[in-house]
């Protein structure tokens, strides 16, 4: 009995952990593997592994107490264990709530606005037009005839007034004007008129007599637009434009054909110059460089000096104007290199207005300096702008909340919102077309019942193909309303400078 009750408590032991194996080893074989694991941990100097002796003695136990608990308590299992967990996810929520952090909602817990410390800047409010018609000028019946019936405009602007004269007498002029003031129409008048007015009649297998660079497609096609309607009388004359997005053969056969008016960007053109044979720029009378400093600020300060270079090197003798709504560093070293003996022609205050053009001729040795824009600054009557400083995670629903605001519901409202990236203004378009165009929500009381059809959303930046940017400019240009989502500083001029736009709506820029 004593043999037998030393043996029985073995017996238990070996069959419990059978289990744990996927065979059962015989008696020798299971000695010798012990025996060589034995040599071989002495052999290495190394204790045999702790793991595998754990998993022969306390699984076995683990094992059993499962297999018990179902059977006992086959009820109360999840309800024995559920609470650990419980706890568990209770420290850690905890955790993650740290004393002395506040977890903030939408509207609540924002984070201070801080000052805006900037200096004081005065703006001049420039009067756009004035009282004197383009008859009292010296140009060609025909031409006036135009500017009246074709454009719809009898009376000039001011800075019309200052360098139409100018220009017709050759002078080089540096015009600084608020954007929308009608600089297309300053140097484009003159131009027209002393190229109708040459005595030996302009062939169009003569090349381009006049050059005008602009730093944007869309503003090529304006000013395309504009020069096409002033030559109506004047068919021998034949404008062309260069720009991106166009097929370059198609611009050779052009070039090959003959433009005598070239309006062209910078980086075309220099495409065109080193890579077309045809071109040249042997009778170039007129070098005209339009908003001057949309063209720094875009970098196209190399292709600027590989034209003047390629200019310089087959005609000397030209007039040459440059504009600009601002008046920066770069604009001034640009009137340096390109213009001789300039009159500068500024509008800011009402004494521009009254003053006479010829008795405002400034040397080029006494420009206005770059520092003069941070005192004074001048945006068209029309134009309303709107800058608000808010947390980062309201800014979303402010700016939609202004859109309703001033979109929705008011009348006649037209707006243009600036973005950082072409991946912005893709994102915000699509989100407004889904939440604000929606039509789920009701309207406020006292609201317009027609109010959701004046919302509209157009976007506009580098990404979008030619023909659809085309299309979207001509689109807000001639709408009354409309939302504008773009990219880039160079738009108010492609809008604001249409005569449509002027005075028949209020454009409203937000800086976002």
């Amino acid at each position: 009995m004593a043999a037998a009750d030393g043996v029985l408590p073995h017996v238990p032991e070996s069959r419990a952990a059978v289990p744990t194996t996927s065979s059962r080893p015989r008696p020798a074989q299971s000695r010798r593997q012990a025996a060589g694991t034995k040599r071989k941990y002495q052999a290495s100097s190394e204790a045999p592994p702790a793991k595998r002796r754990s998993e022969t003695s306390f699984l076995p136990a683990k094992k059993t107490a499962a297999k018990e608990t179902p059977r006992t308590f086959k009820g109360k299992a999840q309800k024995t264990f559920s609470p650990k967990r419980s706890s568990a996810g209770a420290s850690d929520g905890n955790q993650e709530r740290k004393p002395g952090i506040k977890t903030s909602s939408l509207f609540k817990n924002n984070p201070e606005i801080p000052q805006l410390h900037r200096p004081v800047v005065k703006q001049v409010q420039e009067k756009v037009f004035t009282s004197d018609a383009f008859q009292a000028l010296d140009l060609h019946p025909h031409l006036i005839s135009t500017i009246n019936t074709v454009l719809k405009m009898s009376s000039m602007t001011s800075v019309q007034k200052q360098s139409i004269p100018v220009l017709l007498e050759g002078r080089d002029a540096l015009v600084r004007s608020q954007t929308g003031s009608g600089k297309t129409l300053a140097y484009c008048i003159p131009v027209v008129q002393s190229l109708q007015a040459m005595k030996s009649k302009i062939q169009r297998g003569d090349g381009p007599y006049a050059l005008i660079l602009v730093p944007t497609r869309e503003l090529a096609l304006q000013s395309f637009d504009t020069v096409q309607k002033l030559l109506k009388p004047f068919t021998w004359i034949v404008p062309g434009v260069l720009m991106g997005g166009e097929k370059r053969k198609s611009e050779k056969a052009r070039l090959r054909k003959g433009i005598n008016i070239l309006i062209s960007t910078p980086g075309r053109l220099v495409d065109h110059i080193k890579s077309t044979k045809n071109i040249h720029f042997r009778r170039i009378q007129w070098l005209i460089l339009d908003e001057a400093d949309r063209i720094l600020d875009l970098g196209f300060e190399k292709d600027i000096t590989v034209i003047l270079n390629a200019i310089n090197a087959e005609c000397q003798e030209r007039q040459n104007v440059l504009l600009s709504a601002t008046l920066t560093e770069g604009v001034t070293w640009l009137a340096d290199i390109s213009l001789h003996d300039p009159v500068s022609i500024s509008v800011l205050d009402e004494s521009h207005d009254q003053s006479n053009p010829k008795s405002k001729a400034i040397p080029e040795a006494s420009l206005p300096q770059a520092s003069d824009e941070l005192d004074s600054f001048a945006i068209p009557a029309s134009l309303e702008q709107y800058v608000t400083v808010v947390p980062s995670k309201l800014r979303l629903v402010s700016l939609a909340g202004f859109i309703l605001q001033k979109c929705k519901f008011e009348r006649d409202q037209k707006m243009i919102i600036f973005f950082s990236s072409c991946e912005l203004v893709d994102f915000h378009y699509n989100l407004f077309l889904q939440t604000l165009l929606s039509g789920s929500g009701a309207l406020a009381p006292g609201a317009l019942p027609c109010a959701s059809t004046r919302l509209k959303f157009l976007r506009l930046h580098g990404d979008l193909e030619q023909e659809e940017r085309t299309a979207v400019f001509q689109e807000f240009s001639r709408s009354k309303t409309g939302v504008l989502l773009c990219t880039g500083t160079w738009v108010p001029s492609l809008v604001w400078e249409d005569p449509t736009c002027r005075g028949a709506t209020k454009p409203v820029r937000h800086n976002y």
